[in-house]
């Protein structure tokens, strides 16, 4: 069954030569972002599927570029117009 790894330690990933990852430069245990951000959720699945799909060798480590400052922020912003965050 091919995978694709979540990670936000990259030195960590590379070591294990994961077949397929993604990272994020996040926070330990911010894998998916903070909760209820389904859009952004939604992003890092569709970037973890996409290299699934398009990865041409083992050991591939794609970054995601969003940072986390921009996470947050959006966080902030359904907070305060009234998300669960």
């Amino acid at each position: 069954m091919p995978t694709v790894s979540v990670t936000v330690a990259k030195d960590v990933t590379e070591k294990i030569k994961a077949p397929r990852a993604i990272f994020l430069p996040w926070p330990m245990g911010h894998h998916f972002g903070v909760p209820f951000h389904a859009s952004l959720q939604r992003r890092v699945l569709l970037e973890a599927l996409y290299l699934l799909e398009s990865a041409q060798v083992s050991g591939t480590i794609r970054d995601v570029n969003v940072k986390w400052a921009d996470v947050r922020r959006e966080a902030k912003t359904l907070t305060d117009q009234g998300g669960k965050l």
